[in-house]
C-alpha cells in the first residue's frame, strides 16, 4: 500500500489511534505532520524522526478556523503540497440527555464536527489544484448505532458519515477520495476511563473476542490513503471485530 513521499496531516496524532496512524504512515515513507493541542505530539514526532523517518509536530487547535488555515499555509510553504488529510482528532463528554449541559454538547460538536469541517475545507483546494487527494475522517460505531450517554458523540460521528458521503460526491471529479472509518472498542487513552466491567461486556459482544489495538485501525487508514484505494470513496468502514452487523 503506497504512501511513500506523500505529505500527510494527522490531526490528534499525539496518542492512541492518531499516534498509530502517524507512526505507520511514516514507516511507509510518508512525510507526516501531526496536528494536536497536546504537547505530547512533540515526543511522537521525535520518536519517528529518531528512526530516520519524516515527522513534524504543529500545535494546532482544529476548532479555530484561522489557526487551521494558517497551519495549512505553513505546511504547503514547507512541503509544497498536501496529499493526505487524516481527520482523527476527537473528544468525548459523556452524559445522558437529561443531564447533558450546553457546554458538554458544544465542546464535542466543535471538535468532532466543526473541526473536521474546518480542516477539510482548508485542505481541499490544495488537493483540487493538484488533482489528487485522500481524506479520511474518524467516525465511530456509535455513529452507526448510537450509544447510551453519548448523544453529543453519536451526533458528531453520524454527521461525519454524512459529510464524508457529500464530499465524496463533490470532490471525486478532482481526483480526491473521501472516506471514513468507524472504530469499535479500541484500547486508547480515551477508552481507559471506561470501567473494566463494561470493557468485559464489550469484549463479549465482539465476534473476534478481543478489543482492538490502535495499530488495528491504522492499517485501515493506510489502505484508504494509499494509491491502491483510488476507486474507494464515500464509504464508512467499520473496524470493530464484527460487532456492527
Amino acid at each position: 500500500m503506497t504512501v511513500k513521499d506523500r505529505v500527510a496531516i494527522v490531526s490528534g496524532g499525539s496518542r492512541g489511534i492518531g499516534q498509530a496512524i502517524a507512526e505507520l504512515f511514516a514507516e511507509k515513507g510518508a512525510k507526516v505532520i501531526i496536528w494536536d493541542v497536546l504537547d505530547a505530539g512533540t515526543d511522537v514526532a521525535k520518536s519517528i524522526t529518531d528512526k530516520g523517518q519524516s515527522a513534524e509536530f504543529m500545535k494546532v487547535s482544529i476548532t479555530e478556523k484561522e489557526a487551521v488555515e494558517q497551519a495549512v499555509k505553513n505546511v504547503v510553504e514547507k512541503y509544497g503540497t498536501i496529499d493526505i488529510l487524516i481527520n482523527n482528532a476527537g473528544i468525548t463528554r459523556d452524559k445522558t440527555l437529561l443531564k447533558m449541559s450546553d457546554e458538554e454538547w458544544d465542546s464535542v460538536i466543535n471538535v468532532n464536527l466543526s473541526g473536521i469541517f474546518y480542516c477539510t475545507r482548508a485542505v481541499a483546494p490544495i488537493m483540487k489544484e493538484k488533482g489528487y487527494g485522500r481524506i479520511i475522517s474518524a467516525s465511530s460505531t456509535t455513529g452507526l448505532r448510537g450509544n447510551y450517554g453519548q448523544t453529543n458523540y453519536a451526533a458528531t460521528k453520524a454527521g461525519v458519515i454524512g459529510m464524508t458521503k457529500t464530499w465524496a460526491l463533490e470532490l471525486g471529479r478532482y481526483g480526491i477520495t473521501v472516506n471514513a472509518i468507524a472504530p469499535g472498542y479500541t484500547q486508547t487513552p480515551m477508552t481507559d476511563a471506561i470501567p473494566d466491567n463494561l470493557k468485559e461486556m464489550a469484549k463479549h459482544s465482539i465476534p473476534v473476542g478481543f478489543l482492538a489495538e490502535p495499530k488495528d485501525l491504522a492499517v485501515g487508514y493506510l489502505f484508504l490513503a494509499s494509491d491502491e484505494a483510488r476507486f474507494v470513496t464515500g464509504i464508512c468502514l467499520p473496524i470493530d471485530g464484527g460487532a456492527t452487523r
